[in-house]
């Protein structure tokens, strides 16, 4: 046997080669083949959005500073979502007329729109000089103030209107010219200053301190109230309160440059305060006030309305007898205070939540007084900040004159320092 075969024969059997696997492949075959595809970049589930377009900020020769306009989310949002909630008529006391809106912003806009407020306009600690039994006092008032708007007897419209602005005039309405001047599309850099029924510049001399056209982003707002109010409205006071050190007495919006049975919008944004009323004190039996009622009429006369610095008097006494839903309004019934028909008359109190507002009108500012007390506190709202603006009109001069002497007047402007959370003077 040869040894080739002889070797075979004795080598050990080698276990059969495993067969190789056929390596993975793409390829399909050509009835299933898929044109190539770039696969998509995976997608943000929540896109920030577009970056909105900035508008110029509205300026005039009046403003300390130029006043941005509304960001367009907060805008949308007034157009579209106000009312939040319709408002309800509170009218179960003697000469009492309210509207409460409980909201009129939503919360989430209200409390964007008291930031971008509070951080874009000038503010004012207004100091002024009344004298008491010919002693004079200096008095400090008690909360940051700002106002913008004119009375009925003036109105702003664009400077290179004015010509056309007269010969035009018996072509358009009176409430269309109203609309074109205050048109929140126009700028208010070059706007004058023109009478109402003259159509003609007015006089250097008609107001004590400039007039200054309501800015674009309040202008927006005040349109907005006004069609939930049914009412017109040429005044814009802007109240910020810092702390819970920061109040408003006892006063009402009585005077009469406001004409009679005025409506007064007063929208809170911001921290929760609460807001008081109470009837004014009764009548003698022979008609003319009693010697608190007078009392408090010298003190507003000598210190102006300018959203309010009426006296302060005694607290009444009362049971509660009534709680709404969505925020918890007190009514009181003191003793000793009847109307006319022999009715009680009653006090009350309700928190006021960013977003709220009340409407007073008809005969409440004839009748009743209402204040913001100050609210003690380390924490929370008391130290929060608040902002108040209350829509108005005004149908004489006296009240443009009241209104910038007491919210504007000759001091320096304060701007909010966001790095240190305070309102500071402006540098």
């Amino acid at each position: 046997m040869a040894k080739r075969t002889l070797d075979t024969f004795f080598k050990p059997i080698s276990p059969p080669t495993p067969a190789k696997r056929a390596k993975p492949t793409t390829e399909q075959p050509q009835s299933q083949a898929q044109p190539e595809t770039t696969t998509p970049a995976p997608t943000d589930p929540d896109p920030k959005p577009e970056p909105e377009p900035i508008q110029p900020p509205d300026t005039h020769p009046s403003y300390p500073i130029p006043i941005p306009q509304l960001p367009s989310h907060i805008s949308i949002s007034l157009t579209h979502g106000t009312p939040a909630r319709e408002g309800k008529s509170i009218t179960n006391q003697p000469h009492l007329d309210l509207l409460h809106f409980q909201p009129y912003i939503t919360r989430t806009t209200a409390n964007e729109l008291f930031k971008f407020l509070r951080n874009e306009l000038p503010f004012y600690r207004v100091q002024y000089s009344i004298k008491r039994g010919g002693i004079e006092t200096q008095i400090n008032t008690p909360r940051y103030t700002t106002v913008f708007g004119v009375d009925d007897t003036s109105r702003f419209i664009e400077s290179t209107s004015t010509s056309t602005s007269t010969s035009t005039s018996s072509s358009k309405s009176e409430e269309n010219t109203r609309l074109d001047a205050e048109s929140p599309t126009q700028n208010t850099s070059n706007k004058i200053l023109i009478n109402t029924q003259t159509k003609t510049p007015i006089s250097k001399t008609k107001y004590t301190i400039p007039p200054r056209p309501i800015p674009t982003c309040l202008d927006h707002l005040r349109q907005r109230v006004e069609e939930a109010t049914g009412a017109r409205y040429n005044f814009c006071l802007v109240n910020y309160y810092s702390s819970g050190e920061d109040s408003i007495s006892f006063h009402s919006d009585d005077e009469r440059f406001l004409g009679d049975s005025p409506n007064i919008a007063s929208l809170s944004l911001g921290g929760e305060r609460e807001f008081q009323m109470k009837h004014k004190p009764p009548q003698t039996s022979s008609g003319t006030p009693s010697v608190q009622d007078k009392t408090m009429s010298h003190e507003k006369s000598i210190q102006g309305s300018g959203g309010g610095t009426g006296a302060t008097y005694s607290q009444l006494g009362g049971t509660v007898s009534q709680t709404r839903t969505h925020g918890s309004i007190q009514m009181q019934n003191p003793a000793g205070l009847r109307d006319k028909t022999g009715a009680g008359s009653g006090q009350i109190k309700m928190p006021l939540c960013s977003g709220d507002m009340v409407v007073m009108r008809g005969e409440t500012q004839s009748n009743w007084l209402h204040s913001i007390p100050k609210k003690r506190g380390r924490a929370g709202d008391a130290v929060r900040g608040r902002i108040n603006i209350t829509f108005r009109k005004a149908v004489v001069p006296a009240g443009t004159n009241n209104y910038y002497h007491y919210n504007v007047g000759h001091g320096p402007v304060y701007r909010w320092d966001v790095s240190r959370g305070v309102m500071d003077l402006m540098k």
